[in-house]
């Protein structure tokens, strides 16, 4: 029951603070607009909240704007608190989140592959259905 409560601790506070960082209420330069709150994991005794923080349009400067959130934590907490009927808001702790960016890599090198191996069949003769087929019959 309390993994519940914890969940939707999280949820609640993840859209909180995206919506702080979107409307630019957070004024440290290097929080970017385009930051995005990927999760929250809140501890059971809701003493914690570790906020993860990822940036799809600038992956180096992620590390950058979890320590501009980080030295904007006491303002982020105090407006949590007047949202949330919680007896105590959790300690925010940021961290850089680079999934995202990775994710976005991982699709770019498997369509540069896929695009190879159509290049190589196609320049054996074979039509392009024809190598899929028999991939697909050997698995």
């Amino acid at each position: 029951m309390a993994e519940f409560r914890t969940e939707r601790l999280g949820r609640q506070i993840q859209e909180m603070i995206g919506a702080l960082v979107l409307e630019g209420r957070v004024k440290d330069p290097r929080v970017s607009p385009f930051a995005s709150i990927t999760r929250v994991d809140v501890s059971r005794d809701l003493s914690y909240a570790d906020v993860y923080v990822s940036n799809v349009r600038d992956a180096a400067g992620i590390g950058q704007c979890a320590l501009g959130l980080q030295s904007a934590a006491g303002f982020i907490r105090s407006r949590l608190g007047d949202a949330l009927r919680i007896r105590k808001i959790p300690v925010l702790r940021f961290h850089a989140d680079s999934s995202i960016g990775e994710g976005f890599d991982m699709v770019r090198k498997i369509g540069e592959l896929v695009g190879a191996a159509e290049k190589a069949g196609a320049a054996e003769g074979e039509p392009e259905g024809a190598q899929a087929d028999a991939s697909a019959e050997q698995a």
